[in-house]
């Protein structure tokens, strides 16, 4: 049971983090026990949880604000382990680092900088980027389907992760369609795209495959070549003629 001035605490911090929330962070008391908190963090932009939604508790002793709470994670995010208490300054593992001013807010806050740091403690676990940014594209979800807590404290996050995951559904199978539509690109035929090489290239592949042009193709690029040879044999002669 809360002491009569953590009650008086708690009651105050609730009203100041429901007004003014930190950034990526939602915090709210459990209405049949104060001393039990639900956080929701979202991951922030240009992190590899950037999209996704972490669901925990803080645990406050009746003695707070004098004794730190504890601190886990319910909500699958590669960075802690799941349920376990985490070991941090501003936890129950460090009542000797402790500041009586801390609040909720500043509790959440430090959470979330040690989250998206790289440092290690009780709790923490290592995995690559590309894990991460898998759960946190699945913690939606999973909040609404496996973690019960969830639904019962975010009646309201329910709603807009289910509305958030159909939009989602919808957006994946429009891509989809629209690939399977899509006409098939067909293979480039040189010998049907003779004018769009240069002309030296021209002359080699008409030596190589003189058997494979098509013959219309074949006698248009001879055509050219003889007009050419023409013009240049005109140009000798003139030449040829003045210099005499």
């Amino acid at each position: 049971m809360a002491s009569r001035q953590a009650q008086r605490r708690l009651t105050k911090e609730y009203k100041a983090i429901s007004t003014n929330p930190p950034p990526f962070i939602t915090a709210r008391p459990n209405e049949e026990n104060i001393l039990e908190w639900h956080y929701v963090i979202t991951g922030p932009a240009d992190t590899p949880f950037e999209g996704g939604q972490y669901h925990g508790l803080l645990r406050f002793p009746a003695e707070y604000p004098f004794k730190p709470p504890s601190i886990t994670m319910a909500t699958p995010n590669g960075r802690f382990s799941c349920n376990t208490r985490l070991c941090l300054s501003m936890s129950d593992f460090h009542p000797d680092t402790w500041n009586p001013a801390w609040s909720v807010a500043t509790i959440l806050t430090g959470l979330l900088s040690f989250m998206t740091s790289d440092e290690s403690t009780t709790g923490s676990i290592n995995t690559s980027d590309n894990v991460k940014r898998k759960l946190a594209r699945s913690s939606k979800e999973w909040n609404i389907t496996d973690n019960h807590r969830f639904v019962k404290h975010f009646p309201d996050l329910v709603a807009q992760n289910t509305a958030d995951i159909e939009e989602l559904k919808r957006a994946e199978a429009a891509k989809t369609a629209q690939a399977a539509q899509k006409p098939p690109e067909l293979p480039f035929d040189i010998r049907h795209n003779l004018d769009k090489l240069d002309p030296e290239d021209r002359a080699r592949l008409l030596v190589e495959n003189d058997a494979d042009i098509p013959m219309d193709a074949a006698s248009s690029v001879f055509q050219k070549f003889t007009i050419f040879g023409v013009v240049v044999a005109a140009f000798v002669a003139a030449y040829f003629k003045l210099t005499n």
